[in-house]
C-alpha cells in the first residue's frame, strides 16, 4: 500500500514572493514533503529519519565548508602539508554530503542542502574566521571532525532505533572516515604532547 504524500500548504512558485507570504514567526515548523515510495519503512519512521539525517546533512556542509575555510587561509611553516589535507578531507566531505542527501530522497524525503539551510541547521561550533596559524587550524578542524563524529554514531543508533539499519550502515561508513580524518589531522600535535 503507498502511503499519500505529507506536504505544506501549496505556493505558486512562480508568482512574485509577495503572493507567497512567510510563514509566521512563531508557526509550527512545516510538515516535511514526503513522496509515495514502495519503502517498507512506515512513514512516520521516514518522516523522523528525513528530519534526522536533513539535520545531519547540515552539520556535514557545514563541516565541508569549514574544512574549505581552513584550506583556504592556513599559514605557517607546514603549510602545504595543511593546505593538502585539508582539500583532501574536504573533497572525502563531499562524497559523504552526497550519500546522507541520497538516503533522505531513497527514503521519500527532500534533501535539503542548501548552504542557507545548513546555516540555519548546523549543529557545528562556527568555526574562527580570523585564525591564520596551522596549529590553530589543526586544533579547529580536529573540534569540527570530532563533534560531527559524534553526532554520526549518535545518528546509528537513533537510526537503528527507528528500525532503519540501512541508514545506520550509512553512518557507521560515515563515522569511519570521519574518525580517519580525525587521526590525519590530530597526528600533527600527538608527538608534541
Amino acid at each position: 500500500m503507498k502511503t499519500p504524500p505529507t506536504k505544506s500548504a501549496p505556493t505558486n512558485p512562480t508568482a512574485p514572493a509577495s503572493h507567497n507570504p512567510p510563514a509566521p514567526k512563531n508557526a509550527p515548523p512545516e510538515s516535511p514533503v514526503m513522496y509515495e515510495t514502495e519503502n517498507d519503512l512506515k512513514l512516520d519512521g521516514r518522516v523522523e529519519l528525513n528530519r534526522l539525517m536533513n539535520e545531519r546533512l547540515a552539520s556535514i556542509v557545514d563541516l565541508q565548508m569549514q574544512m574549505k575555510q581552513a584550506h583556504w587561509n592556513v599559514k605557517g611553516p607546514n603549510f602545504i602539508g595543511l593546505h593538502k589535507l585539508f582539500d583532501e578531507i574536504a573533497e572525502a566531505l563531499e562524497d559523504y554530503v552526497d550519500t546522507i542527501a541520497e538516503r533522505i530522497v531513497q527514503l521519500g524525503g527532500i534533501a535539503e542542502g542548501t548552504v542557507r539551510s545548513a546555516a540555519a541547521r548546523s549543529r557545528l561550533p562556527e568555526y574562527p574566521l580570523a585564525i591564520a596559524d596551522g596549529a590553530t587550524h589543526v586544533e579547529a578542524v580536529a573540534r569540527a571532525l570530532s563533534t560531527f563524529g559524534a553526532e554520526a554514531r549518535t545518528t546509528i543508533d537513533e537510526a537503528n532505533a527507528l528500525g532503519d539499519a540501512d541508514s545506520a550502515d550509512v553512518f557507521t561508513e560515515v563515522s569511519r572516515g570521519i574518525d580517519k580524518w580525525l587521526w590525519f589531522v590530530e597526528a600533527h600535535t600527538q608527538a608534541a604532547k
